[in-house]
């Protein structure tokens, strides 16, 4: 049976309808890395869009152990935009950080959402382990594909096609690593839900 035009375009607008802006799953076994992760350089500029802020550190000190200082001065740019709160970001997630700039020739990445305190506290956003992140020049398939080379278990990596970021957090322990692409525009830190009366660590002071 042949449909008009107009039945034939009815019918596509309706399935486009159902076209989920959510799809996401589990991230299986075998799929995740199982070589040791080499250690990057430590080398880090980023721009907090929402802030217009930058900085460039290096977050080891010359005996290979993390820089208090500087991990304080990237906490600060990942502070929550809504709030102003400053949380202590996992530093293994700025480890991560270094190696995507170190991957992707120290292009400046763009942070477009860090630790986020007015948020649901099952966001791991919230807890300060996560970040929505780009760089204009690379493409977020790019990233994507790139982030997830780097998951030994335990890290949720989003796609966000409409918005055109990647998200990379270390999840809860014991959660299983997690993969998702949203397309429903998220902008990173708009969210209006609840303060919980639960605490993330505590902000670092700079040393310097």
């Amino acid at each position: 049976m042949c449909l008009s035009s107009a039945a034939f375009a009815g019918s596509a607008h309706k399935a486009k309808r159902r076209v989920a802006t959510f799809s996401g799953h589990n991230a299986a076994k075998s799929t995740l890395r199982t070589e040791p992760l080499e250690k990057p350089s430590g080398d880090i500029s980023i721009r907090a869009e929402n802030l217009g802020e930058e900085v460039t550190v290096n977050i080891y000190k010359a005996d290979g152990s993390f820089d208090e200082a500087a991990l304080a001065k990237l906490d600060d740019l990942f502070r929550c935009t809504r709030t102003g709160e400053v949380r202590a970001v996992r530093p293994e997630l700025y480890e991560q950080l270094s190696r995507i700039y170190d991957h992707f020739e120290k292009k400046q990445i763009f942070l477009v959402s860090g630790f986020r305190f007015a948020e649901r506290n099952s966001s791991r956003h919230y807890h300060a382990s996560a970040m929505d992140i780009r760089i204009p020049s690379v493409s977020i398939n790019t990233m994507y594909a790139y982030a997830e080379s780097l998951d030994q278990g335990g890290m949720g990596i989003g796609l966000y096609p409409t918005s055109q970021f990647i998200h990379v957090d270390f999840r809860a322990p014991g959660e299983p690593s997690y993969r998702w692409t949203d397309y429903s525009g998220h902008g990173g830190g708009g969210s209006s839900h609840k303060k919980s009366t639960s605490r993330t660590n505590p902000a670092r002071k700079p040393t310097s």
